[in-house]
């Protein structure tokens, strides 16, 4: 494989062809790669070193421009730079964070997983039942569905309409997503209709506060400043779609890896305590977001290479966590892994905010194929996201194993 071969902009590569191949290549020929495109182009760094020290890095990398390639409609800056927590900087970053984390309290997170375990039985118990089914569509969206129910104070059919929305946003490139106006026109129609969403949920909360998200985002103040609406609506964004996106990918993966790896799966069957450090083996291993974003805010150096100030940089996550020299055996799925340092859910300051909600959600998941010893077998073909930035699986047909 030469870098010639390699574009990380190239979505069959993550469709049908093998990224971790070209990620292994990268991190051993060339770990700061430039990745050109027909607008530009991009420094992709691979190693778990490389990916660790930019995150820990703000003032030198930079978020403000945005975390996702492409992300803004005709805007080579985000539009929510500084007013949404991903894409800002410190201090910004630090008071935005502060707000945000208080919807993710213990209260809160008992909430949710009450919701999460309710909408996850049913699903679970339709899909034994029929003895199968697409376990993307009919099973993984309750985690999130239930997480946004309690987060926002929505009903089940809202949080399922708000989850399709943002996957039409993350997926505007693939064909079952993209609409007849084009993919730029899907991705911007995608915001307007969850601004939308967001906007008449914050009319509400203005007249009958509670106590979810937005009525803690309303009540948030520094300084004895509230929050302007932009903040509040691109903060309830950033954990709508993080909540939205991660998770049932993570799910549908976690499915398919069992599915390939069938003496682990009878290891955690037999072995119930391994759930902890199985879950964090599963987010090592699917990584589903797989890249994040970050803009050189100066001339910087990294192995030797210049990076002049304002270029792009992108981390790939799912790379670093396949890193050899980070973790013994990496491209080995191991479900008694400890310790565990993958950087599935960033590192530092950028750390998601919303990890503890996936943990519970991915940990309920875990705990209920344990609990009812259930397995899959395959029962049709898998259809990924065609999209680099989140490794999702959008259709994954299964039967119930005896």
């Amino acid at each position: 494989m030469a870098t010639a071969l390699i574009d990380l902009d190239d979505l069959d590569l993550f469709v049908s062809g093998d990224p971790y191949a070209a990620w292994a290549w990268l991190r051993e020929h060339a770990p700061v790669y430039w990745n050109a495109t027909p607008d530009g182009g991009y420094w992709a760094l691979t190693t778990y070193a490389d990916v660790s020290a930019v995150y820990r890095d703000p003032v030198a990398f930079s978020s403000k421009d945005g975390t996702v390639l492409g992300g803004s409609f005709r805007s080579a800056t985000d539009t929510a730079t500084g007013q949404m927590l991903i894409c800002s900087d410190p201090p910004e970053h630090r008071l935005l964070r502060h707000h945000v984390h208080k919807a993710f309290d213990k209260r809160m997170m008992h909430a949710a997983a009450e919701h999460v375990r309710a909408y996850l039985t049913d699903a679970l118990d339709r899909l034994t039942a029929d003895g199968g089914g697409d376990f993307a569509t009919d099973v993984a969206p309750t985690l999130p569905a239930g997480l946004l129910a309690a987060m926002f104070g929505i009903g089940r059919a809202d949080a399922l309409h708000l989850l399709h929305l943002t996957r039409t946003m993350i997926g505007f490139r693939d064909e079952e997503y993209v609409r007849d106006s084009g993919e730029a026109l899907t991705l911007v129609g995608a915001q307007v209709e969850i601004f939308d969403f967001l906007t008449e949920l914050l009319d509400r909360r203005r007249a009958e506060p509670g106590e979810d998200l937005v009525s803690i985002l309303l009540a948030a103040e520094t300084n004895g400043r509230g929050l302007t609406e932009s903040q509040i609506l691109y903060n309830a964004l950033n954990v709508a779609v993080g909540g939205n996106e991660t998770t049932p990918f993570t799910a549908s993966a976690i499915i398919e890896t069992l599915i390939g790896h069938p003496e682990e799966e009878r290891r955690l069957h037999d072995d119930p305590s391994l759930v902890r450090t199985a879950v964090d083996e599963f987010f090592r291993w699917t990584s589903t977001n797989a890249y994040v974003r970050r803009t050189a805010t100066k001339d910087v150096t990294l192995r030797g290479i210049r990076i002049p100030a304002g270029q792009t940089l992108t981390l790939w996550n799912s790379s670093a966590n396949r890193d050899e020299s980070a973790f013994p055996h990496a491209d080995r799925l191991d479900l008694g892994r400890a310790p565990n340092h993958h950087l599935a859910f960033g590192v530092a300051n950028h750390r998601c905010v919303g990890m503890s909600a996936a943990w519970m959600e991915i940990t309920l998941l875990v705990e209920e194929l344990v609990r009812r010893r259930l397995r899959f077998t395959p029962s049709g073909k898998i259809e990924r996201l065609a999209s680099n930035f989140m490794l999702g699986i959008k259709h994954l047909p299964v039967e119930v194993a005896a």
